[in-house]
């Protein structure tokens, strides 16, 4: 696999593209206005303890409240002894140092912890642990045991915190881990020393800048091949950082100074607007539908058009397999997180079950996002979950239709007409010396009372006997109307 990153920078906001052999798979987004608050760390109020929901509100200074769960709390308890409740952990007006684990979402608060962590070029600090734990990407267990050994050492010296060995390590030298551990302790020892002073509701630390996090996360992976940049500032600037931490990636970074829009080269706005979109065509024909709700995401594979197997069996099978590395594609795309329910086309054979799903771990393997996949359930579904940590790409773009309100449809211009005739009656009853009423709707509204539904116009008059006038109104919805008593 050959990666290119690409960084789309304006005054308002930073756009990453992840392209891999030609194709967009992942997209970062973060605007002046809103930073990602991920992995920022902050000194904390205990605004308010829930004891019966194990957590607590703690106010950091962002517009809501945040929420900090009795297990993401770190204490001293030994083995064997009860598990401490949150009245015992905390208590209101406690002022505590907390990092946040995931952006607020719709109308959640951040999600906190005071298991603080903080990254660098090779490792991740863990500063109330003294344990070492090596990334689960790395395969060859020689050199997991060599880089365990090799931390298990420098632990030992420093006496004083634990270390995560993340995959950009592999094959780095004892020089270079001493180096990082070395810049996290004085990084540590810093964010100490301003948690003291600072008042409660500051950021204490933040993390880099998009384009900078995003080199340092993921040019280490040895897969990346270019870095284009079009903005000669922020080139100079991840240029000075790759020359202090990642000389190995300077060589890679390119500024693009081209009068066509970097993303337009690399098709990648068609991509995102594709992204947004609810259907997803399949090569074969077949097509995903994707609906993203509250509680879940779900996905509908269909084999539409495609008809090209030798039997029904073998059509279903092949429009699976296909669909579930599509899936594993638009699941990073739209970074969809959360429970997941995935309704492949019902196969009879056990084997085709067990490859389509082969087929979906494969693709979700390249994935960073955490994720566990589930058997096929009794019904022929796919249940699976992907840790979300920040905003789907369509909470970051899009906003619910105001029509709608974010259902996805409309009352028929048809039930809305009965409407406005149930309440006409209503009225004509409670206020009976009206002279004539004004009904103010939609002209979708008014045109099928004028025309398909005068029959029952006519009768509903004769009835309430009253005139009954209509007014088309431009800025009304469908499902907007008024009766005007005169």
């Amino acid at each position: 696999m050959s990666d290119e990153i690409l960084v789309n920078v304006t005054p308002q906001e930073t756009r990453v593209a992840v392209v891999e052999n030609g194709v967009l798979q992942e997209v970062f987004i973060e605007r002046s206005r809103r930073r990602g608050l991920v992995s920022n760390i902050y000194k904390g109020k205990i605004s308010r303890v829930l004891p019966g929901m194990q957590a607590a509100f703690v106010e950091v200074g962002l517009a809501r409240t945040a929420f900090l769960h009795a297990s993401d709390i770190a204490h001293s308890g030994r083995e064997g002894e009860p598990t401490p409740t949150i009245s015992d952990l905390v208590h209101e007006g406690q002022e505590i140092l907390v990092q946040v684990v995931k952006d607020p979402l719709g109308s959640k608060g951040a999600r906190l912890t005071t298991h603080v962590t903080i990254p660098s070029r090779y490792l991740v600090m863990m500063p109330d642990d003294t344990s070492v734990g090596v990334s689960q990407k790395i395969e060859s267990e020689a050199e997991r045991l060599r880089l365990k050994a090799l931390m298990g050492q420098i632990t030992n010296e420093q006496g004083e915190h634990g270390y995560i060995v993340r995959t950009a390590a592999e094959g780095v030298d004892e020089e270079a881990l001493r180096a990082d551990a070395e810049f996290l302790r004085r990084l540590w020892a810093t964010i100490q020393e301003r948690s003291h002073s600072a008042k409660p509701g500051s950021v204490v630390y933040e993390d880099l800048p998009l384009a900078l996090r995003v080199l340092r996360d993921l040019g280490g992976s040895g897969e990346v091949e270019k870095v284009r940049i079009d903005s000669r500032g922020t080139y100079r600037k991840l240029e000075g950082f790759a020359r202090d931490f990642m000389p190995e990636m300077i060589s890679k970074l390119e500024h693009y100074p081209g009068g066509r829009p970097l993303f337009d080269l690399y098709n990648v706005e068609d991509e995102i607007d594709k992204a947004l979109e609810r259907k997803v065509q399949l090569k074969s024909g077949g097509y995903l539908i994707i609906d993203q709700t509250e509680a879940m995401t779900t996905i509908d594979v269909n084999t539409g058009a495609f008809v090209g197997a030798r039997n029904l069996e073998e059509t279903i099978f092949k429009t699976n397999l296909e669909a579930a590395q599509a899936i594993a594609r638009q699941l990073r795309l739209r970074n969809l997180g959360g429970i997941i329910i995935i309704d492949f086309i019902d196969m009879l054979e056990e084997e085709h079950k067990r490859q389509v799903l082969r087929a979906l771990e494969r693709g979700m393997e390249r994935d960073r996002a955490k994720s566990h996949i589930c058997e096929v359930s009794s019904l022929g579904l796919v249940e699976m979950t992907r840790k979300r940590t920040r905003e789907s790409l369509e909470h970051v773009l899009c906003e619910a239709c105001p029509t709608c309100g974010g259902r996805g449809s409309l009352k028929s211009a048809e039930t809305v007409c009965y409407e406005i005739f149930r309440e006409i009656l209503r009225e004509a009853r409670q206020f009976a010396d009206a002279r004539k009423l004004l009904v103010l709707a939609s002209q979708e509204v008014v045109d099928l009372l004028v025309d398909e539904e005068s029959n029952s116009l006519a009768e509903l008059e004769a009835f309430v006997g009253k005139p009954i006038h209509f007014q088309p109104e431009a800025l009304y919805s469908q499902e907007h109307y008024d009766v005007v008593l005169m």
